[in-house]
């Protein structure tokens, strides 16, 4: 496989990042650059590390994983999704707003965005990729579409106010629906 058609496959596959990241940007309009940069190598290392996890793993798991990740990406995006929604209605909740500088905020966002990415891996196996270059290749595409995603994602939150939060959980929950949709009727 030659490296446009990695890169086209990094593309697509960082297109949910882009979005969480977009999200991330809007909802954190003061965030600092080592934030914006940890969020974004977390992200491009879950989406390349996955592929290559996949690729190793074959399809020996495909058939088990296939059946339960979209519903797995779908409950992590439409939880946190739901939670910043309900935040941003009540204003100020008894709810801790969503904290997206938080580890375990980032490791849900980057989970439930690259989980695709492991069944890409998969298939990249059975057309003998050279898997440490696909691997660095989507890690890279994501790192730099999340980075330019929270650079846009800033610059729109200041202008939006005070119902980004509601904007960065529709994102989310929007995101989550689709990766369900895609595989229901895929499936189907």
């Amino acid at each position: 496989m030659d490296l446009i058609t990695i890169t086209a496959i990094a593309l697509g596959l960082s297109l949910d990042s882009f979005a969480v990241s977009l999200s991330c940007g809007v909802i954190e309009s003061k965030i600092r650059f080592k934030n914006a940069m940890r969020i974004a190598f977390i992200l491009a290392l879950f989406q390349g590390g996955l592929t290559v996890l996949g690729f190793f793993l074959g399809s020996a798991v495909s058939v088990y994983i296939s059946r339960y990740d979209h519903w797995l990406a779908f409950i992590l995006l439409m939880v946190l999704g739901i939670r910043m929604i309900i935040g941003g209605l009540k204003g100020t909740s008894d709810m801790q707003p969503i904290d997206i500088n938080r580890l375990p905020v980032v490791l849900t966002m980057a989970v439930g965005t690259s989980i695709d990415a492991f069944a890409v891996g998969i298939s990249l196996a059975f057309l003998k990729v050279q898997i440490w270059t696909a691997g660095l290749i989507i890690g890279t595409v994501t790192f730099l579409a999340s980075m330019t995603a929270i650079r846009i994602g800033k610059s729109a939150g200041s202008r939006l106010g005070s119902r980004v939060e509601i904007i960065g959980g529709i994102i989310l929950a929007a995101i989550g629906i689709r990766i369900l949709a895609e595989h229901l009727l895929t499936a189907a």
